[in-house]
């Protein structure tokens, strides 16, 4: 983290609207992606359970964004995971990838549909081929906050991504969530592998600055 500065006002002038360009080592993350040979296990009355689940994640990337002089892209995504065996939702989650350039600080928020949201961070340079980033429970800058009932019958203590991106182009995740469950700790895990079913979109600045150059230059985006 750089230090804060005396004035926390001022945003930057030089931001680029070309959110995908500016994405550093989240750039690999964007567009659709599915796989169907995700393995997850979780904490059951009779003992750990394995499951293998069906995953469809869109990542799109978001216009720049600034806490005063401090300056973020990223990428808003949503998961959804569905079973072989039950068409009910088995996981939905939404959230933001962030990553600021000028210190290579990397986050993801993270909220699920059962009362729980967190905000992991790490840090990782502009062409890494791995990223890892972690949340704790009851840490003020980067935590866990769980309803009443997760926090006595399932607390989450700690949270941990690891994503490493491969030579053909898909990307692994393992995520190890420690569990509090009944008075004993559990690591829940969950990965899979991801392969890219759709390309990214632009972001809305984006967007919006092509199609006006492409007005400007006559309509086509040739000279008139």
């Amino acid at each position: 983290m750089l230090p804060i500065p005396a004035d926390i006002f001022t945003e930057p002038e030089d931001v680029s609207p070309d959110g995908l360009a500016n994405l550093g080592p989240l750039r690999r993350l964007a567009g659709t992606w599915q796989a169907d040979k995700g393995i997850d296990i979780n904490p059951k009355a009779e003992g750990p359970e394995r499951r293998t689940f069906i995953e469809r994640i869109r990542m799109d990337p978001i216009d720049p964004q600034a806490n005063g002089p401090q300056l973020l892209y990223g990428l808003r995504y949503h998961i959804h995971i569905n079973t072989p065996e039950e068409d009910i939702t088995f996981h939905d989650q939404v959230g933001y990838w962030l990553w600021e350039p000028a210190t290579g600080l990397v986050m993801q928020t993270l909220a699920i549909p059962r009362g729980q949201v967190l905000l992991a961070s790490g840090k990782a340079g502009p062409d890494d081929r791995t990223i890892s980033v972690t949340a704790k429970r009851g840490d003020t800058a980067y935590g866990i906050c769980s309803t009443d009932f997760l926090e006595q019958a399932f607390r989450t203590d700690a949270y941990r991504c690891d994503i490493t991106f491969n030579d053909d182009g898909s990307w692994t995740y393992l995520i190890q969530t420690e569990l509090f469950v009944r008075g004993a700790p559990f690591n829940h895990r969950d990965t899979n592998t991801l392969q890219l079913v759709a390309p990214p979109k632009l972001n809305p600045l984006a967007l919006i600055v092509n199609a006006r150059a492409k007005e400007n230059a006559g309509g086509d985006g040739s000279a008139a």
